[in-house]
């Protein structure tokens, strides 16, 4: 697939191995509704361990397909799943209200995205006993409240997602090793956010988690093309790369190739 070069230039971080990587879409239900996710494989005999990829407020993008690859890359099969629907892909001036339903309606929320996450561990390709989840602003989001409902995830890695503690209790149910991921000037997560869920994590004693701030990084730094400062949205290339390194490394640890 060709992507923009912005996008592009991120991708070829990653060298292709000689076999490459196979891309294709993959339809699946939940709970009544036509869903439409993407997943990238590598070249060799699976099952692969899996990265399950939550799409940003404007769903299922060429930067979600970008991810898979890049993951991919690394010898994952990563699945970008669709917590939307396959007849929803908003417009940025749509995108608000469309995300803004699920925070309302955080019941639909998680089986959305708990749906995609079984969807992914259905796939042939995928060793379902070992699997990861990562996602971008709302889907940092998401993979946080999947996290949340006691799945059996080795890790779960939130970019610049929003930052919502929860009921007293809710933390320990939590499986994953945790690793947020936030800008340090980011308005949408304010250090107020941050120290709440801090706070809550810092009550479950055995839970594995780190919170790691990039300084002058807004909301979106990963997301190249953003550059809206006065709404507090920027990319931010040292903090793009910087958080995907911290990604690799709890990857390695908590859900080794090979």
């Amino acid at each position: 697939m060709t992507y923009a070069p912005e996008l592009q230039q991120i991708l070829d971080r990653e060298p292709e191995p000689s076999g490459g990587v196979t891309l294709r879409d993959v339809d699946y239900d939940v709970d009544g509704t036509a869903c439409r996710g993407v997943l990238a494989v590598p070249a060799g005999d699976g099952p692969h361990p899996a990265v399950l990829v939550i799409h940003d407020w404007i769903g299922v993008s060429d930067m979600v397909r970008m991810r898979c690859e890049m993951l991919a890359r690394l010898g994952y099969a990563a699945f970008g799943g669709d917590v939307y629907g396959a007849n929803v892909r908003p417009s940025q001036a749509e995108a608000a209200q469309v995300a803004g339903s699920y925070y309302g309606d955080q019941d639909l929320w998680r089986r959305r995205v708990t749906g995609a996450f079984e969807a992914m561990r259905a796939l042939p390709e995928v060793a379902e006993d070992r699997t990861a989840a990562i996602g971008y602003c709302f889907g940092g989001s998401s993979v946080l409240q999947l996290a949340r409902t006691g799945a059996d995830l080795s890790a779960v890695i939130s970019f610049h997602g929003g930052l919502q503690a929860g009921p007293e209790g809710e933390a320990e149910r939590i499986r994953a090793s945790l690793l947020v991921l936030t800008g340090a000037v980011d308005p949408v997560v304010p250090p107020e956010d941050v120290a709440a869920l801090e706070d809550e994590l810092r009550g479950v004693p055995d839970l594995d988690w780190q919170v790691v701030t990039y300084a002058g990084a807004m909301h979106a730094f990963t997301v190249p093309g953003t550059d809206a400062p006065d709404h507090g949205a920027q990319f931010q290339a040292t903090a793009e790369r910087r958080s995907w390194t911290a990604m690799k490394d709890l990857l390695v640890e908590a859900l080794p190739v090979g």
